[in-house]
Parts: C-alpha cells; structure tokens; sequence
C-alpha cells in the first residue's frame, strides 16, 4: 500500500555555517525524506534548493513526490552543492557527475562522461603527416637532382624500365605511321570505288567504248574490294598494337610510377635516419631514432613489394608483348604481300587465318524495320 504524502509542502532543515546539518535535526529529516519516498513516482517534480551555506542561512528542501532509492527515475537534478545530495548518495543512490558539473541520477557506479573525440582535429592530424611525407620526399628529390643525397638503385631493374620506355615511343611511332597509311589508303579505295562506278556508267552509255569502260571498271572495284581487305587487316593490326601500348604498357608503366614514388620515401626516411644516428644519443634523441627506425622499416617493406611487383610485370609483358607483335607482323606483310601481288585468294585466307571479319558498306546503319 502507498504510503501518504508528508503533510507539509516543504520542510526547512537549518545548517551551520560550514554547510553541514545539525545533529538534532539529522534523525528528523532521515525518517521524513524516506517517508516522502514512495515507490514508483517519478524524481522529476522533486526540488532540492540550497541558500548560501556561508551564512548562517537555512536551507529549504521542497518535498514533493519522491521515488525509492531502488528505483530507476527517468531523470533527476541535483545540486552537487546541496547537503541533501550527499544524503541521498549515502542512502544507496548512485550518482553520475559529468565533466559539465551537471549531477544526474542513475543506477549504476560513479563514472565519468568521456569527451567526444572532435573529427577536424583528425583531419588535422593526417594533413600534419601528409605535410611531414612531402617534405621529406621534396627534400629527397633536390637532393639527388643537386648531387648531395644518396640513392637507391636497382641497375638491372633499371636498365629494364628504360629499355621498356624507349620501346614504347619506337611503338607509338610505328602506331601513327600505320594509322595514317590505313587513312590514305581508305581515301585511295574510296576513290577507286567512286571511278569504278564511273566506269560503270559510261559503259552503259557509250556503245562505242562499252567494252573498254566495262574492263576500267571491273579493274577499279577489283581493287576497291582488295583494298577494303588490307585496310580491315592494317585497321586490326592498329588496334592490337595500341592495346599494347596505350594499355598494356602503360599499366605496367603506372607500377613503375609507384615503384619509383615508394623508391624516394624509402631513401628519404633512409637518409632522416642516417642524419639522426649520426647525432648525439641522449633521452631526448632515443625516441626519435626508434619512431624514425620504425618508420623507415615501414618503407623498406613498401619499396620491396614494389619492386617485386615491378619485376613480375615487366616479366609477364615481355612474354605478351612477343606473342601479340609475332601475329601482328605475321598478318602485316602477308596482307600487304598479297594485295600488292594482286593475289585475292591469298589476301582473304590471311584474314580467314586471323579471324578478322570485314565489316560490308552500309552495316552500321540500321534498317527502317529495326528502327520502328
């Protein structure tokens, strides 16, 4: 059965001056705040004010609907400041103070709220380690460009990356060189096709020459149809070779970016920590040069992998690259052998041989049917 509210609608407990009950009057508020405690309220409309504990000033507690101690109030405000607070925490209360001075009441042990951890000073943080990187790496590099800083190299791996870059632009060149040889010779078979059809016409109109513009004919669009032949080889042959290099090799050419990129960070934080071993060892330097060992140790491991990485690539495109440019050259010289030969039969096996199929005049374009 619930117990009857306190008669009173406040209750005045007189203080010292130190802030501290009198004794005659401890019993007394005891037995009325656990009273006032009925089990189930809410802590919400309860009040606990205190005046200035300096003076000789009471303090005034309004007692209204108190929960038990065992219950678990939704919330509650206390004065961290008030004597009743210390009563209620002595009485089996538990209290949680936040770092803001704000006391909240819950069940559980005294703690601590911990401060939220600010993102911009993460941020902050990162800008600060990228900052140190670069300089250490922009350093580095001067100092190879000027002769004073020492470096890493790899003479067989190098010699590999440079053989690799200059066969790429002898690769590009034969590229445009074949490029523009497929464009002039579209621009010649779309000629010979054009006079062939000419031919054709005055064939039909002058009697006289009938036979002699029919062979002109038959000669230009024997040659239009050869020429369309060789431009799909030649046009097949562009598109391999640009795979090659456009793609092939320059991925293997990006790995090679990194490797050198991983190259200068690993003799930057090579040469930070020769200069600090150098140096005098004392309390202060130690940790420096152990944050600095571990560090370069990081990038020594960065730098092996990539130029394993490296090596394995530059493996595997000297096996592709000689595989794809054998059949390239292969199709090349027989497809133009052939034409200039004037062997038809000869050029189309080629094609059959390499499965390249021709695209015929007008097959890009949809027919009505397909477009409704």
């Amino acid at each position: 059965m619930a117990q009857e509210s306190p008669k009173n609608s406040a209750a005045e407990i007189p203080v010292t001056s130190n802030g501290q009950l009198e004794d005659s009057h401890e019993h007394s508020f005891n037995r009325d705040l656990k009273c006032s405690l009925p089990v189930g309220l809410g802590l919400s409309e309860t009040k606990i004010t205190s005046h200035d504990f300096d003076s000789a000033k009471e303090g005034v507690v309004e007692a209204g609907q108190f929960p038990s101690c065992s219950a678990s109030p939704k919330s509650s405000v206390i004065s961290p400041s008030s004597a009743a607070a210390s009563r209620l925490a002595g009485q089996g209360c538990d209290l949680i103070i936040p770092t803001g001075g704000r006391a909240q009441q819950k069940s559980g042990p005294v703690v601590l709220a911990d401060e939220v951890k600010n993102p911009a000073m993460e941020k902050l943080e990162l800008v600060r380690k990228w900052s140190l990187n670069t300089y250490k790496c922009t350093r580095q590099i001067i100092s190879e460009k000027l002769g004073r800083g020492s470096r890493t190299v790899d003479l067989e791996l190098e010699a590999q990356i440079d053989i690799l870059r200059d066969n790429k632009k002898k690769y590009e060149n034969i590229l445009r060189l074949a490029q523009t040889l497929s464009t002039q010779l579209f621009q010649m078979v779309h000629t010979q096709r054009q006079l062939g059809d000419a031919f054709a016409d005055l064939s039909l109109k002058s009697l006289e020459l009938h036979e002699e513009f029919g062979y002109n004919a038959d000669t230009q669009k024997l040659l239009a149809k050869n020429g369309e032949t060789l431009l799909g080889a030649i046009n097949f042959f562009i598109a391999s070779v640009n795979t090659l290099v456009n793609k092939t090799i320059e991925d293997t050419l990006l790995t090679v970016k990194q490797y050198e990129s991983a190259r200068i960070e690993y003799d930057a934080y090579r040469t930070d920590l020769e200069e600090l071993n150098l140096g005098p060892r004392d309390a202060n330097t130690l940790p420096k040069i152990e944050q600095s060992q571990q560090l370069f140790q990081v990038h020594k491991e960065k730098y092996d992998k990539m130029r394993n990485d490296v090596s394995i690539k530059l493996k595997f495109l000297e096996e592709n690259k000689v595989k794809v440019l054998h059949n390239q050259l292969v199709l090349f010289h027989n497809a133009i052998a052939a034409y200039f030969a004037g062997n038809q039969k000869q050029l189309e096996q080629t094609l059959k041989q390499f499965h390249i199929k021709l695209k015929t005049p007008g097959a890009d374009a949809p027919s009505w049917l397909e477009e409704q």
